[in-house]
Order: C-alpha cells, then structure tokens, then sequence
C-alpha cells in the first residue's frame, strides 16, 4: 500500500483539529470515515501517526515528522492549482483568518464581505479566540495579531494604527456623575479582561487608568463593551467598536488616549502562493480604511 495525496490532505485535517469531529466538519466526511482512512495511512507508512485519547488526536513523534512534508505537498498542489487558474485575477478557494475578537467583530465581517462580493469563488472562515495561533501546523492560513511574533518562520505586515480611549455610557454618567479628571476615577467599577487571560501584553491597559483590581471582567472585548452599554462601569473601549454603541462616549480623551496597531502574519512559504497574496493585500487594504472610516465617526 502506499500513501496519496488525498491521504495526506485528511491526515493534516486531524493534525490541525485534534479531533475527528471537527477535522469531519471541515473535510465534509463523517469522523467514523476520516478515522478509517488515518487508520489506512497509518497501515501504508507502517507507523502511528496519532495517540487517541479521550481529549483527542494527538500527533505522535512520527507524525510530528510526516507534517512539514505533508504541508510542503500541500503547498505545492495549491501552487500548481493557482498557477493554472492564473489568469482569472480573481481569488478563489477557501481562507482561514484567525483574529482577536475586537477585530473578528467590528471590522472582519464588512472587510471580508466587500472581498467575497468582488470574487465570487472565494470562501473564507473567520476564527475569532483570544489567542496566538500557530500557523506552523495551519490553524490559519493568516493570523492577525496585536504585536508582533518574536519566533517562527512568519512574515509579519504592520496593517495599521487604531486608538482606544477610556468610555462609559450616558446612562452611567447620568447615574454616577461626570467625570472630568483622572481624580473622578476613583470609586468607579472598572471592565476589562481577566488578568490571567491576557494572551498580549499590548491588552494590558489596567495601568493606562490606574486601577488595580477589574470588577467585571471577560476574555472578550463584545462582553466587556456590552457590559459598557449596559451602564456596568467604565472601560477601555476600540474607537473602531464606538459607532456601533451611540449611547457609549470617550471620556477624558486628552488625558486618557492608547495606540496600538494590528498586523498580518503569515506562513514564510505562503509567500509563493499568488492566491494567499491577492487576498492579504486585499485584507490589509480593507481593514485600513475600515479603521480610518469607524475612528472618524468617534
């Protein structure tokens, strides 16, 4: 027996899920399948190439030494496959972006849109956790992330600045009173994410307001800013999310004002793959003016 293509292809479908379910949800074969043909590749090569468990699949030290081969023939299918359809100038196939909520929420879904009506053969899955992704074992075909990566073989693009300001709804103020200097801060509940789950530092804002403790607190910026709309206390707010809640205004925005950026992170040997490029640039290209147009509405 020997391994083909097809084989390898579901062999980093499991690799990439742990799972049997979720790597069926995106091969669109039934985890008893998938489980038959890791099995038969596993009698091909003569070697396990997972450990079961109940957590999952797990790649073991062989499988571990298939993956890069396996993703370099992955790449090179994919490159054949561009380069016959080169001519179209459209981007087709399928895209896996990973990003931090604030951004999967409030600026993904209108970008991405404005890209898939320009190329009708394109699908793309937005994966929103507040995590790093490891683009090594394809998680994603990209990631974008709020620093940059101090290790891997990555290409990193600075996408664009955005600004977050301290903010609290009219209903808050109404209730607590204005806040005219950082001296009204005290006494205030503060929202914010949970300490221990703080993937970045660049979201560690605690020390920007001076506060020590977070009241409220969520690994996701949806929760924190409904938190916000709903009167709960005062937080650091995306300038980019604000349109979205009018009742949410900035306070002391000449005392209080961050600056952070995005970036896009690749794969280095996604760089030979046109397809990947095209819409890279087009997705940096729409989260700028995306990012300019929300924050001239603050």
């Amino acid at each position: 027996m020997r391994a083909d293509w097809d084989d390898l292809r579901l062999f980093l479908a499991v690799a990439r899920a742990e799972s049997l379910s979720r790597a069926g949800r995106d091969t669109r074969l039934d985890p008893a399948t998938l489980g038959r043909r890791v099995a038969r590749l596993e009698e091909a090569l003569g070697t396990r190439l997972f450990a079961r468990s109940p957590q999952g699949y797990a790649l073991t030290d062989a499988g571990q030494r298939l993956l890069p081969h396996a993703i370099r023939t992955e790449e090179a299918v994919t490159a054949g496959l561009e380069e016959l359809r080169g001519d179209t100038g459209r981007i087709t196939g399928s895209v896996r972006i990973g990003a931090p909520d604030g951004c999967a929420n409030y600026l993904l879904p209108q970008v991405v849109a404005a890209i898939c009506d320009a190329n009708p053969g394109l699908e793309v899955q937005i994966v929103a956790l507040p995590r790093v992704f490891n683009l090594s074992k394809r998680e994603a075909d990209m990631a974008i992330a709020v620093s940059r990566p101090e290790a891997g073989r990555l290409t990193v693009q600075k996408i664009t600045d955005y600004h977050l300001h301290l903010a609290a709804s009219r209903g808050y103020l109404a209730r607590h009173g204005p806040i005219t200097g950082r001296a009204d801060l005290r006494g205030h509940r503060v929202v914010g994410y949970i300490p221990d789950m703080i993937f970045d530092k660049e979201l560690d804002y605690l020390s920007e307001i001076g506060a020590e403790t977070v009241p409220l607190a969520s690994n996701s910026v949806s929760v924190q800013l409904n938190w916000v709309r709903q009167g709960a206390g005062l937080a650091i707010v995306h300038d980019f999310a604000m349109p979205s809640a009018p009742e949410v205004v900035k306070l002391l925005p000449d005392e209080i004002a961050l600056r952070r950026a995005f970036y896009l992170i690749r794969h280095a040997s996604d760089r030979r793959l046109e397809r990947l490029n095209r819409f890279a640039e087009a997705l940096a290209q729409g989260l700028r003016r995306e990012v300019a147009r929300l924050e001239a509405l603050t």
